[in-house]
């Protein structure tokens, strides 16, 4: 019966159900390859690979070991440090020092 709902008369072919290839492709599981931790967490976020929370937490805990904080105002205090050593190079010399004459000292 064409206008009743659930009366339709059966199956018809191409009418729904599972196809092969359709659907969500599945992700690649967690590969143990990463060296570094960072690597790792920045693959997960990128959605390359399905990590459990126990990985997840493993490579965050490990990540201070491997990589330095910049800490508060690191960039600037960087920054800083590489301006002094510049002007350390045209800084003005030293004044000689002076010797007595005859090499007696005074």
């Amino acid at each position: 019966m064409a206008g009743v709902k659930g009366r339709s008369g059966g199956p018809r072919p191409n009418s729904g159900g599972a196809r092969p290839g359709a659907g969500r492709k599945p992700k690649e599981p967690a590969i143990s390859s990463f060296d570094d931790p960072l690597e790792f967490l920045k693959a997960v976020w990128q959605g390359q690979i399905e990590a459990n929370a126990s990985q997840v937490r493993a490579a965050t805990a490990a990540l201070p070991f491997l990589h330095k904080k910049l800490g508060e105002g690191g960039k600037k205090e960087r920054k800083q440090e590489e301006a002094q050593k510049v002007a350390g190079r045209f800084a003005s010399a030293a004044p000689p020092k002076l010797v007595a004459a005859g090499g007696k000292k005074v």
